[in-house]
C-alpha cells in the first residue's frame, strides 16, 4: 500500500519521467495507491494560484478519481500534532501539512512515496520510498 505525496502527484501531472515510470510500475504490480486529504488541500492551494485554474482542476480531478483517499481523522490529527511538536522541539520542523500526511501514512500502515525523502526522514516510524 502506497500513499502518494503531493510532490509525487505534482511531478506526475508535469509528466516527469521518474514519476510516470513509478506509477506505471505500481500499476503493473497492482499495488494499492492512495492520496491523503492534506495533499488534496495542497493541490487545490496550487490551483488557486495558477493562471488557468479550470484546466488544472480538471487534470487533478481526473487523477484523483483513480486513487483512494485517506483522511485526517482524530487519531491521525493527534499523531500529527505530536510529530509536529516533537520536530519543532528538536529544531527540525516540517510543514504542518507534511506532519499530517506522515501521520496518515503511519496510522494506515502505508509507505509514503515522495521526492522529499530527506525531509520526511525526520519523522519516526514513517516508511518512505523515493522515486
Amino acid at each position: 500500500m502506497m500513499l502518494l505525496d503531493t510532490s509525487f502527484i505534482i511531478d506526475l501531472l508535469r509528466g516527469r519521467k521518474t514519476a510516470v515510470d513509478k506509477i506505471k510500475m505500481l500499476e503493473a504490480d497492482s499495488l494499492s495507491t492512495n492520496i491523503s486529504s492534506p495533499s488534496i488541500f495542497e493541490l487545490f492551494v496550487g490551483i488557486s494560484l495558477t493562471k488557468k485554474p479550470s484546466s488544472e482542476k480538471k487534470k487533478i480531478m481526473d487523477i484523483l478519481l483513480s486513487w483512494g483517499t485517506l483522511t485526517l481523522d482524530s487519531e491521525c490529527a493527534a499523531l500529527a500534532g505530536n510529530i509536529h511538536g516533537q520536530l519543532i522541539k528538536e529544531g527540525q520542523p516540517i510543514d504542518p501539512e507534511d506532519s499530517m500526511i506522515a501521520s496518515i501514512a503511519i496510522v494506515n500502515n502505508e509507505t509514503l512515496l515522495t521526492k522529499n525523502t530527506k525531509h520526511f526522514s525526520r519523522v519516526p516510524d514513517l516508511k518512505i520510498e523515493g522515486y
